[in-house]
């Protein structure tokens, strides 16, 4: 059975719930085996150092640069209609909210997606800033906190378009992104088997992360190409997703038609706990003295507004954005880097556990 086929037997919604699922449970089981997070690799770098957290994520974004490039080399993905590139942006929320998640996923000790992985090994810790996050960035998106929200992003805004793609900037076009994704991959493998040596396994764990980038892209490509209604382009992206399982899960009554995102948070979910199952690495973890309810409390407020703000988490605007060479995708994942890394200084010169 092609793609028309299951278009017209299971409707655009379904399909793209199923697409989303499969990516996520994807996604969830390599994150969660090879314990890709974004702020374990800041910490690294903070504490002078690539080890194997940063070594993992370096791998797993080199991988989706060049899968996402790829296809884009290939014809498979219009990336100029996504959200990242052809919507109206900001770079003042880039700057922001990037700087407003980073510190938050300090606080937090883990971004959006991480704090998925790890509720689903039964970490209680996480699950509750996971929930304050998804009730955060639905206030921010149409509830009380959208004024400063919208107020914040007006600063500086920019027009979708060429503007906000790095490689027609630059001139360099989708052979120039290649070039540079198989360099960002070229240096993800020295600086893994310069930590791992041959941990070939947990190689391809962090590729498979990667590369679950470019399925989200070239699924939802696809059955756009193949629909005869008009089907939005993405990719991955906790914080919307968290929002929109949230509104399913307080009313079904009001709660968006079934699409990408519908799938992609239970599926990660699921896809994480197979791995902690199978890797003995389930156990219900609560707050314990050294961790502070309100430092996770807070880095999941800063989160929840940065993430909308910004357009994204370090996985949605970061990797996903990032893939693509989003402009202002970018300019949210190093603000996102120097948040962090500014929130771990603070933290450590107050003697707060990090």
């Amino acid at each position: 059975m092609n793609l028309a086929s299951l278009l017209e037997t299971w409707g655009d919604s379904n399909v793209l719930a199923m697409a989303g699922a499969l990516v996520g449970f994807i996604f969830g089981l390599a994150a969660q085996r090879t314990r890709f997070c974004a702020r374990a690799a800041v910490v690294e770098c903070c504490e002078g150092k690539t080890g194997d957290r940063f070594s993992v994520w370096w791998l797993a974004f080199g991988a989706a640069l060049v899968g996402v490039q790829a296809l884009v080399l290939l014809g498979w993905l219009q990336p100029s209609t996504s959200r990242y590139i052809g919507s109206l942006g900001s770079i003042s929320g880039a700057i922001l909210g990037g700087l407003l998640f980073g510190a938050g996923m300090i606080l937090t000790r883990g971004c959006a997606s991480r704090l998925l992985i790890l509720s689903a090994n039964g970490n209680l810790r996480a699950l509750l800033a996971g929930l304050v996050f998804a009730v955060t960035v639905q206030a921010s998106i149409a509830g009380w906190l959208a004024p400063a929200r919208q107020a914040l992003a007006g600063w500086w805004p920019i027009d979708g378009g060429p503007g906000r793609d790095v490689l027609q900037l630059t001139g360099i076009g989708p052979t120039g992104g290649l070039v540079l994704a198989l360099l960002a991959l070229g240096t993800g493998f020295y600086f893994f088997f310069k930590t791992h040596q041959r941990r070939w396994g947990l190689a391809l764990g962090a590729i498979a992360v990667g590369l679950s980038i470019a399925l989200g892209w070239g699924l939802t490509q696809a059955i756009a190409s193949q629909s005869f209604e008009a089907v939005q382009l993405q990719g991955l992206s906790f914080s919307s997703a968290s929002a929109e399982m949230l509104m399913r899960v307080l009313s079904s009554a009001t709660s968006p038609k079934l699409g990408f995102d519908a799938g992609l948070l239970p599926a990660t979910f699921l896809g994480s706990l197979l791995g902690a199952l199978v890797g003995g690495d389930f156990k219900f973890e609560g707050f314990k003295t050294e961790n502070k309810l309100g430092h996770y409390l807070i880095g999941a407020v800063l989160m929840g507004f940065g993430a909308v703000l910004a357009g994204g988490c370090t996985v949605g605007a970061g990797m996903t954005g990032g893939s693509v060479f989003s402009l202002t995708a970018w300019l949210t994942l190093i603000a996102i880097w120097l948040g962090a890394g500014l929130a771990w200084r603070i933290n450590r010169s107050m003697g707060w556990p990090i």
